[in-house]
């Protein structure tokens, strides 16, 4: 019973064996078969072309893989650099943005001292501290007082020309009125026009960059563009300090004054830097005339002189 099964088994399993004898036998001469150009073993060929589907896809993947992770650490790296980039950016901004404020404050500074080789006069170099918030006049406030020299009614100048004048002084600071205060009726400037001499009385309009000249004849000829200037007439302002150009003429008659408008030549809405003209006008000499003493009468004379009558003589009893 047992040979019985055994022959059977054999007789199922010889096909299979048979098989695999001959697919050793396959193997073994494929793995010495070599080709008869290139004596290359064929077996080789046959591996590395079956291998080819499957190594190109794992090559794929692999190499996007590959680059997704190169490309994430160069995004890094961009940002990196872009954040750096934009703060050297900033950093040379702020330096050309100083080295602008610099420039603009040495042009100011060289402006100021112009004006002292200019004016012949002393002056008191400042900066503008505040602003007045009062809308019923237009003042600043400086950081010179009368430690420096300065005093009230003394004449304020900018780069450009005229600013106004010193209504108070303090130790370490004053205030300053502009030409543009219409609420102040003292202080007005004097002011001559360049081409005819013309004078006028310069004074405030309100607006911080237009001045009024009045009492300007209406016979003078006045053209827009002509410089005008003080005059030293009204007793704040020495003569030859530059006020403003003429913007507007409405001409007057025989009879009437022109109506003549300013623009300061003074930037009076952006002062940073003034100087105070340390100047006062001297004092008129007034020439007291003193009574002539009266002479002692004469003993036995009969009459008294008097200063500035005829003496009349007494009659004798």
């Amino acid at each position: 019973m047992a040979v019985a099964r055994t022959q059977k088994e054999i007789r199922q399993r010889s096909p299979l064996l048979f098989i695999a004898l001959l697919a050793g036998t396959f193997v073994l001469m494929a793995f010495d078969a070599r080709d008869e150009t290139t004596k290359q073993r064929k077996i080789r060929v046959w591996a590395q072309t079956l291998a080819y589907p499957l190594q190109q896809g794992t090559s794929t993947f692999g190499g996007a893989g590959l680059n997704f992770f190169q490309r994430f650490g160069q995004l890094r790296t961009a940002q990196s650099e872009n954040v750096s980039l934009k703060e050297q950016l900033a950093n040379k901004e702020s330096e050309l943005q100083q080295t602008k404020l610099a420039q603009n404050e040495n042009a100011r500074l060289k402006e100021l001292l112009g004006i002292k080789q200019n004016i012949g006069y002393t002056v008191a170099a400042a900066r503008v501290i505040g602003r007045d918030p009062n809308l019923w006049f237009q003042t600043v406030m400086i950081d010179a007082g009368t430690n420096q020299g300065v005093d009230v009614n003394m004449p304020v100048m900018a780069g450009g020309g005229l600013v106004g004048r010193v209504i108070v002084a303090g130790p370490v600071s004053s205030q300053v009125m502009l030409l543009t205060d219409d609420k102040s009726a003292l202080g007005a400037a004097i002011g001559q026009l360049s081409d005819s001499g013309a004078t006028g009385s310069v004074k405030g309009t309100g607006k911080r960059d237009l001045l009024a000249m009045e009492y300007v004849s209406g016979l003078v000829t006045v053209n827009a563009g002509e410089t005008v200037v003080t005059t030293g007439q009204d007793k704040i302002y020495p003569a030859g300090l530059i006020i403003g150009t003429i913007e507007q003429v409405i001409n007057g008659t025989a009879t009437s004054p022109h109506t003549i408008f300013l623009r300061p030549a003074a930037k009076l809405y952006a002062l940073t830097d003034v100087v105070v003209v340390l100047y006062k006008p001297k004092a008129e000499a007034v020439s007291v005339v003193k009574p002539a003493a009266t002479p002692a009468a004469t003993p036995g004379s009969g009459a008294v002189k008097v200063f500035g009558t005829t003496p009349t003589p007494t009659p004798a009893r």
